[in-house]
């Protein structure tokens, strides 16, 4: 049978209608479908942000003479192990105590011995790492350089304030001087020196004292070899001495001056 124009143009509607649900459904469900497929993809190609959760570090790689310790799987389980020590309630009356005078005589002697070199003058500008509760801060300032102040990762006002050694809580070329006897305390050494050349100014001088012949504490995060692994880490600076000491279990003293 025959239709004529105006019955088809009366069912072209119907058919269309009863069409667009079944095409909305079709669209959804293979959208549905692909949405796990784009997620994917997504993924693969965003860049994961690298952090230093982990103690096998560049540092240790490329430079043997420094061996990091295990036992610290992520940034925080390391700074809490460090806090273990520093908030333990025995050693820090300890340090307030029994060690106080005997530590700050020790230091002012190793203190007066920079300054008879030039090293270290009543007007620098001095930082202590790692000084737990100042007593080389205290020493600085008996000495006459009275513009010291020390870093912690617990503070002790008015000698010691906030701050981790891996990330200084200070400008470029701020200090003159700056002074350590936790070098086997930094779980990234690299960072550690990098953090210290970036805050001493220009000319300025870096004593450390650290732990050859004899082994560092249980809260020690590495192990120095050598002398020449920790020259190693100080680009932007000239080895000026290295000499014996006898440091509270510490036993060579370096001494760099950061490049004009």
């Amino acid at each position: 049978m025959k239709l004529n124009n105006n019955q088809t143009q009366s069912q072209t509607p119907s058919t269309t209608s009863s069409l667009t649900p079944i095409l909305l459904r079709l669209f959804t469900f293979s959208l549905f479908l692909s949405l796990p497929l784009l997620l994917l993809f997504s993924l693969q190609t965003t860049p994961t942000p690298k952090t230093p959760t982990t103690t096998t570090t560049k540092t240790t790689r490329n430079n043997p003479g420094i061996r990091i310790r295990p036992g610290y799987p992520t940034y925080q389980s390391y700074i809490q192990k460090q806090l273990n020590k520093t908030l333990n309630p025995k050693l820090r009356h300890l340090w307030t105590t029994r060690d106080w005078d005997r530590k700050i005589s020790v230091f002012k002697t190793f203190f007066h011995r920079l300054q008879s070199s030039s090293i270290l003058s009543n007007s620098s500008k001095s930082l202590c790492i790692g000084a737990r509760v100042g007593q080389e801060v205290e020493a600085l300032r008996r000495i006459g350089v009275s513009d010291s102040i020390g870093i912690d990762l617990v503070p002790c006002p008015p000698l010691v304030m906030h701050g981790d050694f891996h990330r200084q809580p200070f400008s470029d070329n701020t200090f003159d001087f700056e002074f350590s006897n936790v070098f086997d305390h930094a779980l990234f050494p690299d960072k550690f020196v990098s953090e210290i050349e970036r805050t001493l100014k220009p000319g300025g001088f870096c004593v450390l004292h650290v732990a050859l012949s004899t082994r560092s504490d249980k809260y020690s995060a590495n192990d120095l070899l050598g002398v020449d692994p920790l020259v190693k880490l100080f680009r932007n600076s000239e080895l000026v001495r290295v000499k014996k000491v006898d440091g509270f279990g510490l036993d060579t003293e370096l001494i760099f001056r950061k490049k004009q």
